[in-house]
């Protein structure tokens, strides 16, 4: 059986893993914690992030998986603020929106959702060229 868990409650990750065992993968549904859901037995990550930095993530879930805890923590810690700008606002709002300052033309989200508000879209800007990926 597999869990994609995004509610924010690591208490409830641990219980569920606690009842569940290896009958049960369990998969990080938000960015910022795909480190505490790591340490409490999951295998991965449906992320966010890695529309715009695929093998960033990829690597930072490789390592924690394969004992380098601490360049894990270092991956994780670094993009935080760029967690923060892809989500702030509805998901695939700034998704899209990073992903056109990157030179992809992947169109305007699909009603009732609307493109990014500038002041947001200046934020998540400065967050990915302070990450140099853009």
């Amino acid at each position: 059986m597999v869990l994609k868990k995004l509610a924010g409650n690591i208490s409830q990750v641990s219980e569920i893993a606690a009842l569940c065992g290896d009958n049960l993968f369990i998969y990080s549904g938000n960015d910022d914690q795909v480190l505490p859901i790591l340490s409490l037995g999951g295998v991965g990550v449906i992320s966010v992030l890695s529309n715009l930095i695929p093998k960033f993530v990829h690597n930072m879930v490789f390592d924690y998986l394969s004992g380098n805890h601490t360049l894990a923590l270092d991956s994780q810690l670094k993009v935080v603020p760029l967690i923060k700008a892809l989500f702030s606002e509805v998901n695939p709002i700034p998704a899209k929106a990073g992903l056109e300052l990157m030179g992809y033309n992947v169109g305007a989200p699909r009603l009732p959702l609307v493109s990014m508000s500038n002041e947001k879209k200046e934020i998540l800007e400065k967050e990915m060229k302070i990450l140099k990926i853009v």
